[in-house]
């Protein structure tokens, strides 16, 4: 597997087109950024997102609708991207959408392609949550978007500036003695 190229993939559903009602109050001495609580609501859209383990880098794409045929569409362009005959790993959650029959035959017919899901309850494992929470403090929580279409434009522009310089996740544990080990105390219910 030291030569596949892995990808932890995952979709941010529901990301609403706000357009405020006031403009954006910024911040000033004693005082936080804020805003009006009015807005127009212009639609939603659904991002997916394929993190590249090994540089960091991010393929993303919008999608009106969040379905399998959207998710195995995603993957087709994570194939695209790759040199052709490359082993592509891609690590998952427990979605539904991400098991269909659809995934299965797109599977089949790309079997370079493999699938690993994170264990239940724990896709906050998922690298690519770290950066959905990037950009959702970078782009989405203050944006102001006039259209479902501006949204996607933002979404997409932002994703271009990260890759200018990506960065990987490097996992670290900073207190040892905190670590789970064989002779740590285990309780049970």
């Amino acid at each position: 597997m030291q030569h596949a190229a892995v990808f932890c993939v995952d979709e941010k559903t529901a990301i609403q087109a706000l357009d405020r009602k006031d403009p954006v109050f910024p911040l000033s001495p004693g005082r936080a950024e804020r805003h009006g609580f009015e807005y127009y609501r212009h639609g939603t859209l659904s991002l997916y997102a394929a993190f590249n383990t090994k540089t960091g880098e991010v393929l993303g794409k919008t999608a009106a609708r969040h379905t399998s045929a959207e998710f195995v569409a995603f993957l087709a362009d994570i194939v695209a991207n790759q040199p052709r005959g490359k082993e592509i790993r891609v690590i998952a959650d427990n979605l539904s959408a991400h098991k269909s029959a659809l995934v299965k035959d797109f599977l089949a017919a790309h079997p370079k392609v493999r699938l690993h899901f994170t264990p239940t309850y724990s896709s906050w494992l998922n690298q690519v949550e770290l950066w959905f929470s990037k950009i959702e403090r970078d782009v989405i929580a203050r944006g102001v978007f006039t259209s479902v279409p501006d949204l996607k434009r933002k979404l997409m522009r932002y994703i271009r500036h990260y890759n200018k310089a990506p960065k990987t996740v490097k996992w670290k544990y900073f207190d040892p003695t905190k670590r789970i080990t064989s002779e740590s105390a285990i309780t049970g219910h």
